[in-house]
């Protein structure tokens, strides 16, 4: 599919041919938005499409990496994905920042034909720490796939065998809802808590292996309450939605560890929904453990949101109006200290 020429240093070029068997569109995209992105990604590259042929020409070293994306992409519309501008910019800003084999190697686990891998530098830093630390928090906005790429790495390790059990667990904090108006029994009122973690498991597991799986204990899928009282041996064990525990019950949950298991805290501290503004868990937990061997911090952003491009956006701007909030807040109790302070001095008192 690929054949090379190289003249000069300065003159290599490299041809890929799209498969017969495949639509251009779906690799080259709608309107040509991934070559255009290609273009944007490797400015110093020579990139033209005639037909099937692809030509990349330039300095041989960014050409073979342009080409090796290429391929891949190639390889990803054959599997039936979806190709867009801003997918590619993910993978070229992670080839950037890793190269191609450090981000070829870290494919986490594939299933019926879909390989879950992590999409952007922040992601491949968070996978690279799970491998690495037995404590593991990652903390970030929705989308960032804090949760989802944490399942994938225990998914792969239950199925090799390093681990003996995956436990699921997260705290049931009402979000703006009252449990004790849903209908049915206290399982069915936390069970829509758990739903993010069963929808999951579903993308990385046959559907019908999944209860055998929890019948079986393999999985437990669990509110954080049941978790107190437990020595958590031969696990892999995640929380999620961390930012709605107490101080209190991240120590709990966290002192659960047993031999040969792993954790992986995951949340949001900007969407805390403790009642009465307790303060979160997760929100002080860096202060506590900050320094201590085999428990690593990373921080994602909304550069490593992966839904649509806008929800990155939407994140900066609530990022933005919190922190003007902050220095409006902070302007009021300086200009009532000063004003406190005035009338204490005031010759009348």
């Amino acid at each position: 599919m690929t054949d090379s020429t190289a003249s000069s240093p300065s003159a290599y070029t490299r041809h890929i041919v799209i498969p017969t068997t495949l639509d251009p569109i779906l690799v080259l995209g709608t309107s040509d938005q991934v070559l255009r992105s290609l273009e944007r990604g490797f400015s110093r590259v020579g990139i033209c499409v005639i037909g099937r042929d692809i030509s990349l020409t330039g300095i041989p070293a960014e050409v073979d990496l342009a080409c090796e994306l290429v391929e891949e992409l190639i390889a990803l519309a054959a599997q039936g994905e979806a190709l867009d501008a801003s997918a590619v910019d993910r993978a070229i800003s992670l080839l950037s920042s890793h190269g191609l084999n450090t981000a070829a190697t870290q494919d986490i686990l594939t299933v019926r034909g879909k390989t879950i891998r992590p999409k952007t530098p922040g992601q491949l830093a968070y996978v690279e720490a799970i491998e690495r630390a037995t404590v593991v928090f990652g903390i970030g906005p929705a989308g960032t796939g804090k949760t989802y790429l944490a399942m994938a790495v225990a998914v792969r390790k239950l199925l090799a065998g390093q681990v003996r059990r995956i436990i699921l667990t997260r705290p049931a904090v009402e979000a703006g809802e009252n449990l004790g108006f849903l209908p049915g029994t206290l399982t069915d009122k936390i069970d829509p808590y758990l739903r993010p973690l069963y929808d999951a498991l579903k993308d990385m597991l046959e559907a019908e292996a999944i209860p055998k799986l929890m019948a079986a204990g393999t999985i437990e899928v669990a509110p954080l309450a049941y978790m107190r009282g437990r020595t958590l041996n031969d696990a892999f064990i995640i929380l999620d939605e961390a930012q709605n525990t107490t101080a209190n019950q991240m120590k709990m949950f966290l002192t659960r560890l047993g031999f040969h298991s792993q954790i992986v805290v995951t949340g949001d501290s900007s969407q805390v929904d403790l009642p009465g503004g307790s303060q979160s868990g997760l929100a002080l937990i860096s202060r506590i453990l900050d320094g201590i061997d085999d428990i690593e911090f990373c921080q994602l952003t909304s550069a490593d949101v992966v839904r649509h491009e806008l929800v990155g956006e939407i994140i900066d701007a609530y990022s933005r109006w919190e922190e003007h909030k902050e220095r409006v807040r902070a302007m009021n109790t300086r200009s009532r200290a000063r004003r406190n302070r005035n009338g204490q001095e005031s010759p009348h008192d």
